[in-house]
């Protein structure tokens, strides 16, 4: 007698905020695969649909009410066509942050899942459909969430994520980070070790490394002592198949001598370094809490570009902290021209409820702060397109990433991580080819091969 085919059940994640995010997304989708999930683009007919939340930005948490009130509209739907219950999940930081609250308000969810419990959801869902047992996990315990994971993940191209540190000590003002994935926590290297070596058995040739304070990582290394992220990489670059290494997000007062020296001895990792500021104010980085002054920011941008010289640096800037005056923006501005950006992301400031600058004076007013997103963004903007002309001539090593729109167009990937657009070359998925910068995008690089190149 014949088995019954076994009919697979579609699992949808969206995703909001950071690259964390992203990694945690990919995990869960590991993670469920074994119970007979195959990932759907859309939630129309999921039989599971993942919310994995930030709570970074403005109104989150609206917004994942919102998204709640379309899914349980579309289950509804679903239901009435013969498709099948739909479970909904709340994964990510708005869960840990105000998973209970989520509970209560919007019935419609099934399961609530914080950002160092996902790998309690085959749990959740059985409780779930037996309709029984505590649906809500958001537990602080990053070490029994990796044990859990295996090394192996499914990718899709050379490129990929690899969460090695978790949670953050700082505690700035404005940041609920602390409050929502824990204290830093740092995996060990053997671990890492480990994952890194089944991507590049899959082909995967960069590696990002991620941590919402990355540079502070301090895991146990094989010799039963601390590492450092310096140490880290070079024994990634040990790694047959990897041939690029980036990080993200670091923390100005965690840029050890070894860090910076790494940059100029390790080829391996690439010459980008996102470097988060805030402001230029010494005034408002004291009221932010970010224990380092201006003086000591662009010092310490010197040293990293000495041993670096062809360092392109990103940061994150926020506009309109409380008690932010005209001066306090003006040494922002004053900032960004003395370190010069070859991007950065800049953002209004909105209070974030349980953090001290939420309830701090002189809020500053809403069309205060989008006249001075408009004036640094007018300054990032000029900054990022001189950095893009001096590419053009250039030859830029490009890890090829996908395939273009058009003909056999194929997009890459910059040592600077910007988009790189090439015709004839869509034969060179994985591959790392000298180009030269032929042109600017609106975005991107233009690039041709030197020569033709074999697949």
């Amino acid at each position: 007698m014949n088995s019954p085919v076994r009919t697979p059940k579609k699992l949808h994640i969206k995703t909001y905020g950071c690259q964390m995010n992203v990694y945690d997304s990919e995990r869960m989708a590991d993670i469920l695969r074994p119970l007979g999930y195959e990932m759907a683009e859309t939630s129309d007919d999921a039989d599971l649909v993942v919310l994995n939340t930030c709570h970074i930005r403005e109104k989150a948490s609206e917004k994942v009410y919102s998204e709640i009130g379309r899914l349980k509209e579309q289950r509804g739907e679903k239901e009435a066509r013969g498709g099948g219950r739909m479970t909904i999940a709340i994964a990510g930081c708005v869960a840990q942050a105000e998973g209970q609250e989520i509970m209560n308000r919007a019935p419609a969810v099934d399961l609530v899942v914080g950002p160092q419990a996902y790998h309690q959801l085959p749990e959740l869902i059985a409780r779930t459909t037996r309709m029984k047992g505590e649906r809500l996990a958001a537990d602080f315990a990053p070490d029994a969430k990796f044990d859990a994971l295996t090394a192996e993940r499914t990718v899709t191209g050379p490129t990929a994520f690899l969460t090695v540190q978790e949670g953050c000590d700082k505690f700035c003002t404005f940041c609920v980070v602390p409050y929502t994935r824990g204290a830093e926590w740092s995996r060990p290297v053997a671990s890492i070790l480990e994952e890194a070596k089944a991507l590049a058995a899959k082909g995967v040739r960069e590696v990002t490394l991620l941590g919402q304070n990355v540079n502070a990582y301090n895991g146990t290394g094989g010799d039963g002592q601390p590492s450092t992220l310096a140490k880290l990489m070079y024994a990634l670059a040990e790694i047959d198949g990897i041939d690029r290494l980036r990080y993200t997000t670091s923390h100005p007062n965690d840029m050890g001598d070894d860090l910076i020296a790494a940059h100029g001895g390790l080829a391996a990792l690439m010459p980008y370094l996102h470097l988060p500021v805030q402001s230029g104010s010494d005034k408002i980085l004291r009221a932010m809490n970010r224990k380092h002054g201006r003086a000591a920011y662009i010092d310490l941008i010197g040293r990293i570009k000495a041993a670096r010289p062809d360092l392109a640096l990103s940061g994150d800037f926020i506009v309109g902290f409380p008690g932010e005056t005209d001066k306090d923006f003006d040494d922002t501005l004053d900032l960004v021209r003395t370190v010069g950006y070859a991007s950065a992301f800049t953002f209004k400031y909105s209070p974030r409820p349980g953090t001290p600058a939420a309830s701090m004076p002189n809020q500053v007013p809403e069309a205060v702060m989008d006249d001075r997103l408009q004036r640094l963004n007018a300054l990032i903007v000029e900054q990022q397109q001189a950095f893009k002309e001096t590419l053009v001539g250039q030859v830029l090593p490009v890890l090829f990433e996908k395939r273009g729109r058009y003909g056999r167009q194929a997009i890459g990937r910059s040592p600077y991580l910007q988009s790189v657009f090439v015709e004839d070359a869509d034969h060179l998925m994985g591959q790392i080819v000298p180009v030269r910068i032929t042109a600017l995008g609106n975005n991107s690089l233009q690039g041709a091969l030197l020569a033709p190149v074999e697949a």
